[in-house]
């Protein structure tokens, strides 16, 4: 009996962690830009799976965790980018005053650096924002027919937005109403839509802060 594979699928029809390469077959099979990757144990898929692909693609999986890398100018961006990142990607982040207090989050597209998108301030938590964010770059990237990968440098809410729910504690009550009325919306799209967009962690201890982070650390 062969050694048992774990398949981690960042890019196909159900992006996920399959046990048997039939499985991983069929998510992939007529997908333009599948990203996908054998890993030998479950742990190093689910690790693999909340990271960015481009760190494993054509990499040894079983490798020592890399070390930080020092950033550099590239004809393709404006912004200081290590060389795993392609420029023809978004990324996002949410910054909130106090947890939860008034939370914000937007989108930059990596090649120009520009601002895609912007919400709030509203009161909410970080994790809400980061959320959000995810879903309202899905959401634009498929009402403009455009299609790149989205750097998030939240586990929680890559898990979130692949689960299709976002898992707050906060409390619903008369001011966070409408806020918990976008998590719905949010999770409804989540559900009835089919998106292949690679989710990609982004390594902050490798490549330092996201181009979206608000500076407020």
């Amino acid at each position: 009996m062969g050694k048992r594979k774990y398949y981690v699928v960042w890019n196909g029809v159900e992006p996920g962690i399959y046990e048997d390469w039939t499985a991983c077959k069929l998510q992939i099979n007529g997908v333009d830009g599948a990203l996908y990757k054998s890993f030998d144990s479950r742990e190093a898929a689910e690790e693999a799976y909340a990271s960015s692909p481009y760190i494993y693609i054509g990499k040894n999986a079983g490798r020592e965790k890399q070390k930080p890398v020092a950033l550099a100018e590239r004809g393709d961006s404006i912004l200081l980018l290590p060389p795993e990142v392609p420029a023809e990607a978004l990324a996002v982040d949410a910054a909130c005053s106090g947890n939860p207090g008034p939370m914000e989050y937007r989108g930059v597209y990596l090649r120009t650096g520009e601002t895609i998108f912007h919400y709030g301030p509203v009161y909410g938590t970080n994790n809400i924002g980061e959320f959000l964010a995810i879903v309202h770059a899905l959401a634009l990237m498929e009402q403009k027919k455009v299609y790149m990968p989205v750097f998030s440098d939240s586990r929680n809410a890559l898990a979130w937005v692949r689960q299709k729910r976002c898992k707050t504690k906060l409390e619903r009550n008369a001011r966070t109403e409408e806020l918990y009325a976008m998590i719905g919306r949010a999770e409804n799209w989540l559900k009835t839509h089919k998106w292949t967009t690679p989710l990609c962690k982004w390594e902050t201890e490798r490549w330092g802060e996201i181009p979206a982070d608000f500076g407020r650390k």
